[in-house]
């Protein structure tokens, strides 16, 4: 990991994660910490979404 980068903890996430979907469809679910991690990573540093670390995954679904 970068130490650039923001990651929640395993308590952030912990308390996060009963809040999150449990009952979704179709697609797989991406690693929810990841993303989260990424969100708040472009806004703590206002960044552009596209600018966003690959780390993160995705940029579209940071954006979405």
């Amino acid at each position: 990991m970068n130490r650039d980068h923001f990651w929640l903890t395993e308590e952030q996430f912990r308390r996060i994660e009963p809040h999150l979907p449990t009952d979704t469809r179709g697609k797989e679910r991406v690693d929810d910490r990841r993303v989260i991690s990424g969100i708040v990573h472009v806004l703590k540093s206002g960044g552009r979404w596209v600018d966003a670390p690959p780390d993160y995954g995705p940029r579209k679904t940071l954006w979405r």
